[in-house]
């Protein structure tokens, strides 16, 4: 639950988890119920003796002491959940800086990428491998590119992860207006977005996931050269099977068709190029990894990135509330204290009368 606003004789006041309040209605049915427990207790007591026998057949009894140590109990109760509700009030400004790296990540979204030799298909696995690493970033602004035969951003850099996510689930192979698998074109469209950034990082890195096919045309060269000039790492990430799987098809409601055929009717196989993929990575000092199971190769990304060197992406002042469930914490414990020495016997010497 959000926190909730309040305002006392102008004086701005909150509650940082207004949640733990519903404690309190049941802080006062276990009070009701301790109540009805005493009075019942004293009817029986009255019933079973009469009034100037009671404190010679059972010295020192009460019914007043059971209720009072429930009812400091239950006040303990419920003190401990207004602190846990953590009150807040009082301010003060705190200079906040975000530290981070531009990180572009450029997705394969071409035909092959539907090939099921990692599970479900290499795109879901990409994407699924992708939102681990967006889960694991902290601080650093990220932009999404989409390829095939073309490339386009599908994400500007933003350090709003949710919204990342968002953008990296809308990416289909349906959505690519051009087939293919272009490489340099991707790395292009990757270099753009990281120059018009505003106020971009130190530490830049472009995520270059794919299948790898046609790898290392000369367009890829001459990208790869003004990222190196750029000090731009490439990381590339393989997803697929080096041995080669065939591309199922689809027809417009989703259902498999069969395997893509070339011209000559024979399937087509598609193949992870791992070479390809480790000569970019290595021209631009970056990384290459391979996506098997799990994550363990994006983890492997995230390490790389996370031990690139941080600027100052962004500095603002806050507003901080001060914490004050200190003191409610400590009256509801020590109220649990007195209910737990309250003793059961009488609270006065033997030769008092009448029943407490």
């Amino acid at each position: 639950m959000n926190a909730l606003q309040l305002s006392v004789f102008r004086i701005p006041f909150r509650l940082a988890d207004p949640a733990a309040l519903w404690l309190l209605p049941a802080a006062l049915i276990l009070l009701i119920a301790a109540t009805v427990a005493a009075v019942r207790r004293k009817s029986a007591i009255r019933r079973m003796f009469a009034s100037e026998t009671v404190r010679t057949v059972i010295p020192g009894v009460s019914a007043l002491r059971p209720w009072l140590s429930h009812f400091l109990a239950i006040l303990a109760f419920a003190f401990l959940a207004l602190a846990l509700s953590r009150p807040q009030f009082g301010t003060h400004s705190e200079l906040a800086k975000r530290f981070g790296i531009d990180v572009v990540i450029a997705i394969d979204a071409s035909r092959s990428m539907l090939a099921r030799d990692i599970k479900p298909n290499r795109l879901d696995r990409a994407k699924l491998e992708l939102t681990d690493l967006l889960d694991k970033l902290k601080g650093d602004r990220v932009g999404i590119v989409a390829f095939a035969g073309d490339a386009f951003t599908q994400c500007p850099l933003t350090s709003d992860y949710a919204a990342a996510k968002l953008f990296l689930r809308a990416v289909e192979v349906s959505s690519m207006p051009v087939q293919g698998t272009d490489i340099g074109r991707a790395l292009e469209e990757s270099k753009d977005l990281l120059i018009n950034a505003e106020h971009g990082a130190k530490a830049r890195v472009i995520v270059l996931l794919t299948d790898g096919e046609e790898t290392m045309d000369g367009n890829v060269q001459a990208r790869l050269k003004e990222l190196k000039d750029m000090d731009v790492r490439v990381l590339t990430v393989g997803i697929g099977s080096p041995a080669g799987e065939p591309i199922p098809e689809t027809n417009k409601r989703g259902k498999f068709t069969g395997y893509k055929k070339d011209k000559s009717g024979k399937t087509v196989m598609t193949r992870l190029d791992e070479a390809g993929l480790a000569a970019i990575a290595e021209k631009t000092g970056g990384a290459y990894v391979r996506a098997i199971d799990g994550s363990a190769g994006i983890q492997r990304v995230f390490e790389i990135i996370d031990g690139m060197d941080k600027a100052e992406m962004e500095s603002r002042m806050n507003i901080q509330y001060e914490e004050r469930f200190v003191p409610l914490a400590l009256l509801g414990l020590m109220l649990l204290l007195i209910s737990a020495a309250i003793r059961r016997g009488r609270l006065t010497a033997p030769a008092a009368g009448g029943l407490k």
